[in-house]
């Protein structure tokens, strides 16, 4: 098998590999070199990005050295630019992309930046392949049937602002669980909540500032307990492993509409008892959530960036609550018999240290979880850790180890990306 090539842009956007230097990769913000043991091909349904005012940079085995690629060898004129992938969903980074930023080079866009390169004629990446549900895989995405099937829903439900508000979901914004729902099938989307009690650096819902461009707009009202429930009993009653899920990326905190979600998740459990009604959430209001599970709530998702409060705080700057009442959530929930996995929002660098994998853990012993969500932390990788404070404490061992430490410690832990769904009622 012959070695990962670098690849790079021109101004223009053309992409080509490099003649001998070798792909390079970034774990928090320290260029490594790139073992073929970790490389995948570049999945269906990825993208590529050019990083904009960013150098490429890649390794030079002979020389022993990285190296920043400063002109386009087709063309000494142009500059080059770095390139990296946004890998498709149930993929999990293993290396960032390297490059060199160029003095006042803008904050990159709310996406991930993996590790890309070219080897044997194709695009391969950095990553694993963290669950191998097919649910938001693009060939399960028959764009026709779901813009009729969408476009017939629209028109039968127009009294229903929840089922509006997924169709621009699913048909604008080409969100994967808004276009099941229309579909019928697995996940569906309950967004609830315009407000929320953080302000995080990554929210894709809401940028203060003008920093950095939200990717979606925030719902603008609070369903009714009757829209929910209109939206989930069907899907409930008739999807293929159903599952429904308050908290989305086009909303806020659903916490903080407790009221609204407890008589909406009694409407449901009232017609219902198949199927899973799940909770996405920043865990701030432990009461509200042993009072959802008391209703008939299965299982909640716990946002983290880092199991370590102090860049917990600076990341999510919540308002009012503080890392120990999320703490207090997960213990809620399972001390009720409830179901829990963490959203681990995964930078390599930062989530495979050592100390950070020693967090993790310490969290699984003091609360129980269940399942690990290893999904892919959408943001600048280097404004990301200037913005928390990041210091390197320790080494990073590697997200593969990190998972292999975690499971050799917890071995009743899974890892995956998505919801599951814990009653099939078939």
């Amino acid at each position: 098998m012959t070695t990962a090539r670098l690849v790079y842009a021109n101004e223009s956007g053309q992409t080509f590999d490099h003649p001998y230097l070798e792909m390079a990769g970034s774990s928090g913000g320290r260029w490594k070199q790139v073992e073929d043991d970790i490389l995948i091909p570049l999945p269906p349904g990825s993208e590529l990005f050019l990083l904009p005012h960013r150098i490429p940079v890649g390794y030079d085995r002979k020389k022993k050295r990285f190296v920043k690629v400063g002109e386009d060898l087709h063309n000494p004129q142009n500059k080059p630019q770095a390139v990296a992938a946004f890998m498709a969903p149930a993929y999990t980074q293993i290396l960032s992309a390297a490059y060199h930023s160029r003095q006042k080079a803008p904050i990159l866009p709310l996406f991930s930046y993996t590790a890309v390169g070219w080897q044997e004629g194709q695009f391969v990446v950095a990553g694993v392949r963290i669950d191998p549900s097919v649910r938001q895989d693009i060939d399960q995405f028959d764009l026709e049937r779901l813009e009729r099937r969408a476009k017939r829903a629209l028109g039968l439900q127009g009294h229903n602002r929840l089922i509006q508000h997924l169709g621009t979901c699913a048909l604008t914004y080409g969100c994967p669980a808004a276009k099941n729902y229309f579909l019928g099938r697995w996940e569906a989307p309950l967004p609830t909540s315009p407000q929320c009690n953080a302000s995080c650096l990554g929210c894709i819902s809401l940028q203060e500032g003008g920093q950095i461009c939200a990717s979606q707009e925030r719902i603008s009202f609070v369903p009714s307990p009757d829209e929910i429930a209109e939206v989930a009993v069907s899907h409930l009653q008739e999807a293929e492993e159903p599952l429904v899920s308050f908290g989305q990326g086009c909303e806020g905190e659903p916490l903080l509409q407790g009221k609204t979600l407890k008589e909406a998740v009694r409407l449901i459990r009232g017609q219902v008892g198949a199927g899973t009604i799940n909770l996405n959430t920043n865990g701030s209001l432990p009461q509200t959530i042993a009072e959802l599970r008391d209703n008939g709530l299965d299982s909640i998702r716990v946002s983290l960036n880092s199991a370590r409060e102090v860049y917990y705080h600076a990341y999510y700057r919540p308002r009012g609550y503080s890392y120990s009442d999320v703490r207090g959530s997960i213990r809620a929930m399972k001390s009720k018999g409830g179901f829990v996995s963490i959203n681990l929002l995964t930078l390599p660098g930062l989530t495979d240290e050592e100390g950070e994998v020693e967090a993790i853990i310490r969290l699984i012993d003091e609360t129980g979880i269940d399942l690990i969500q290893m999904r892919n932390l959408n943001i600048d990788p280097e404004w990301y850790l200037r913005e928390i404070g990041y210091h390197s404490a320790g080494r990073s061992i590697g997200i593969l180890e990190m998972m292999k430490r975690i499971h050799a410690s917890h071995p009743q832990v899974d890892f995956g990306y998505f919801n599951p769904c814990l009653n099939t009622g078939k």
